[in-house]
């Protein structure tokens, strides 16, 4: 049977206030520190966190929703939350919202019933009105890769309208015109990223052919499914941008399916340089993210709401990007 605060009470002789007093990091006299922690050395006695964040109103714990857990993306961000949360001593409850708005609101009511001290989003709804429930409650709250068009919450990722416009533009500097997207219609990321597509073929001049932009769920599915109708148009696009790493990983298997080869039928930029793009060849031209350092901020942002009760105005971060340059993009004579 595990020791408890009374065992600790009998081996040492001191009164339970004294005691409690310590564990919560208060100060007691130098003679009675040694004898609660020979007494909790000897006894194995175990601080129980729970209560203790009931008396406090802090549970050291931090509430994290994914859009999608099967998305490698998603797992690379929980690995670097997790690492930036033990350095403050504090946990993460994960919940997967499955792609789906109704999960995610559900979500949100589940982890504020569980009092976690703030919570970390990656949302799938761009309307914020799910996390109405963490503000009522005066759980702050911070997005991550992706922003909620009608709610003022602290944000951190990239300029992702900037960073798709950068990566048309290395299409248009090897003299590709007939360039197409594939990304999201529905998520912030992939919405933005087509504004920087459409605003990189303005400024050049070019006309931009509807036909060329196709857009669904960030998925594998759709990348695939997209990139198989660009590669039998009569006027086949001689470049594409893939909006995310999954939609990269569903557009370069169809290409592969294809008799057609990269780079030298088809150019091709994605997003996010993760596992399988270091194993596959030929190596992709990628706009990079920062992804840890978007995890730190985040963390920092966070732990500086909870732990200093900054209840100042929404802060949004914008991390930079990087072309990592590859062989899947040819000059154009």
């Amino acid at each position: 049977m595990a020791a408890t605060m009374h065992d600790v009470k009998d081996k040492t002789g001191l009164s339970l206030a004294t005691i409690s007093k310590y564990l919560n990091g208060g100060n007691v006299l130098p003679e009675n520190k040694i004898l609660i922690e020979k007494a909790i050395k000897e006894l194995n006695y175990e601080v129980n966190e729970i209560a203790r964040g009931l008396v406090k109103n802090k549970t050291k714990m931090v509430g994290v929703m994914v859009h999608d857990i099967e998305c490698y993306f998603s797992g690379k961000l929980l690995h670097y939350i997790g690492q930036e949360l033990r350095k403050f001593g504090y946990g993460m409850m994960i919940c997967d919202s499955c792609n789906d708005e109704e999960i995610e609101a559900q979500n949100v009511k589940f982890l504020v019933s569980r009092k976690v001290d703030g919570i970390i989003v990656v949302p799938v709804n761009i309307k914020g009105g799910f996390l109405k429930p963490a503000k009522k409650s005066g759980i702050p709250v911070v997005l991550v890769d992706r922003f909620c068009e009608d709610e003022e919450f602290d944000y951190v990722g990239i300029d992702n309208k900037t960073a798709a416009f950068r990566a048309v533009d290395v299409l248009l500097k090897n003299n590709h015109r007939d360039i197409a997207i594939i990304a999201s219609d529905v998520e912030y990321t992939g919405i933005e990223r087509i504004k920087g597509y459409e605003e990189a073929m303005r400024q050049a001049g070019l006309e931009i052919r509807e036909e060329y932009i196709k857009k669904g769920r960030h998925s594998t599915e759709v990348g695939y499914e997209k990139m198989k109708k660009l590669l039998v148009m009569e006027r086949r696009p001689t470049a594409v941008l893939m909006g995310n790493y999954d939609t990269m990983l569903g557009g370069v298997l169809a290409v592969n399916e294809s008799e057609i080869s990269c780079p030298e039928d088809i150019s091709l930029i994605g997003f996010d340089a993760l596992l399988i793009t270091g194993v596959v060849r030929p190596s992709w031209y990628m706009v990079v993210q920062p992804m840890e350092g978007i995890c730190e901020k985040a963390v920092e942002l966070l732990m500086g709401r909870i732990q200093k009760g900054d209840d100042g105005a929404p802060v949004k971060i914008y991390c930079g990007t990087k072309m990592q340059e590859g062989e899947s993009v040819r000059a154009i004579d």
